[in-house]
């Protein structure tokens, strides 16, 4: 019997992925180029984006071409949705931009590089920003629970922490004013 997962899978369009991807990583990839075209010492052209970075667009387009095609080919022949067809797309795209050194150890580290981080990112939520929170759960309510379920007695964070720092008990000024006289002899004048 199949579970949910193998029976709801739905097939990836690989083709349109890696069109998609080459676009976008080949527009970031004239970006850089345009970048160090406008920071070299030499007068060059408009056109030098071209003529100069073409090989830095060509990796960057052929390399997110790559990782589009390969995440969903995986996906499709392994029918399955989970972190390792990142990894797979990771890898080959890494050696793809390994090509660019053109020695065998550059292809492999970049890719066994590209793949462990694309797998991780993956496995741990595709998020910068951490797991998701329920959606269902307006933002404040969620912050004045926490804040609820976290407070404690005055008494126990005096106890801990003893006074001072901000934080006084009653009849704080009372018990300074006695600590000063007999410490130092002064009379501390009360408000």
């Amino acid at each position: 019997m199949a579970s949910e997962d193998e029976a709801a899978y739905m097939p990836k369009d690989a083709v349109g992925l890696a069109i998609e991807a080459t676009l976008i990583t080949g527009a970031a990839g004239l970006a850089v180029a345009a970048i160090q075209n406008t920071l070299t010492k030499q007068n060059v052209s408009g056109w030098g984006v071209l003529t100069r970075g073409g090989g830095i667009i060509a990796i960057f387009a052929a390399s997110g071409g790559t990782y589009g095609f390969a995440k969903a080919a995986a996906a499709n022949l392994r029918e399955k949705d989970d972190s390792w067809n990142p990894a797979i797309g990771g890898f080959l795209s890494g050696s793809v931009l390994g090509l660019r050194f053109r020695t065998f150890p550059a292809v492999l580290g970049f890719g066994a590089g590209l793949a462990i981080v694309q797998g991780a990112f993956d496995y741990t939520g595709g998020k910068f920003s951490g797991y998701d929170k329920d959606p269902n759960v307006d933002e404040y309510e969620r912050k004045e629970a926490l804040k609820k379920n976290r407070r404690r007695p005055i008494q126990e964070t005096l106890e801990e922490l003893g006074e001072g720092r901000g934080v006084y008990g009653p009849g704080y000024r009372e018990r300074r004013a006695e600590r000063i006289k007999q410490n130092y002899g002064l009379d501390v004048p009360r408000t």
